[in-house]
């Protein structure tokens, strides 16, 4: 949703561009006719995430306001946001200021994949990978890393089957040994994937399944949902589209019901008590058919 904001509010961004703005970028623009894309402005600070040069030719046209879209993530994820707009429109990044920035990604993101940041930088995950290297001397401190597609490989042994019956479907010629090195699990579980998918049955066995959902449960039973939630969070598919970050937030608005669902009812006025009662057993009804729909592929 577009709005419009005081160019005097505005602050500047956590750029990756090293050289500052282009003054000759900016008046081109001043100059061009017409009005002026919307540019990112991170909400929580009020800093320009993407649009620093169309805000300075806004300012060399005499106006006072300007159109923006707001962000509601982290700064991490506003600088991140910042390093993707700026590979794929306007002004071009140096290739210093991608890999600077790639390396300042895999320090605040360490789990994500070379690709994944390879994606956003705008730079080769082989130079992904050489930078990595360097900033860890080498020595690999993570079990798992999301991939641009938002996969953990392996997050875990279902995540790793789901991935390679997609895999054996979309690539049927690959060997066991490619697909294996590709999710992180066995050969003789892909073998295991395989030979279920060509039953018509479901690569994640029944007893697997039943682990992951207890893992859930634990957690909710705890009081923590907060730690699912946080997992979630570190999924890119989700943190840069809309619908996901809505889907979070979401999440992490019931995380108080199960921390303190006792004291949230003990201190609800007895007039209102059966309305609230009532529109939980609403809210319920429609997180089991959102969790139905889940489970059948969203249809």
């Amino acid at each position: 949703m577009l709005v419009t904001l005081l160019i005097d509010e505005l602050l500047p961004a956590d750029s990756p561009r090293s050289a500052g703005e282009n003054k000759e970028h900016v008046r081109v623009l001043a100059e061009s006719e017409g009005e002026l894309p919307p540019i990112v402005v991170h909400r929580k600070t009020m800093k320009v995430i993407d649009g620093a040069h169309r805000l300075r030719a806004a300012e060399m046209r005499g106006e006072r306001t300007i159109r923006a879209r707001l962000f509601d993530g982290s700064e991490v994820d506003a600088f991140v946001l910042a390093v993707e707009a700026n590979t794929t429109h306007g002004l071009p990044l140096s290739r210093a200021d991608r890999a600077a920035a790639a390396a300042r990604i895999i320090g605040s993101h360490p789990e994500w994949s070379d690709r994944a940041i390879a994606r956003v930088a705008g730079i080769a995950a082989r130079t992904v990978g050489v930078i990595r290297r360097r900033a860890t001397g080498g020595h690999c401190q993570l079990r798992t890393r999301i991939g641009q597609d938002g996969r953990a490989r392996p997050l875990s042994t279902a995540d790793g089957r789901r991935l390679a019956a997609d895999l054996i479907e979309s690539n049927p010629g690959s060997s066991l040994r490619q697909i294996a090195a590709a999710t992180g699990i066995s050969a003789g579980t892909v073998r295991d994937v395989r030979d279920r998918v060509e039953r018509g049955e479901d690569p994640v066995p029944g007893r697997v399944r039943r682990g992951e959902e207890r893992a859930v449960g634990v957690a909710l039973r705890a009081g923590d949902p907060r730690s699912i939630v946080r997992d979630l969070k570190r999924d890119p598919a989700l943190r840069f589209s809309e619908t996901g970050r809505s889907l979070l937030r979401l999440l992490d608005a019931h995380a108080p019901m199960v921390e303190d669902r006792e004291g949230l009812a003990t201190n609800v006025p007895a007039h209102a008590a059966g309305m609230v009662a009532e529109l939980a057993r609403g809210y319920a009804g429609i997180w089991q058919k959102f969790a139905h729909e889940l489970e059948q592929g969203g249809k």
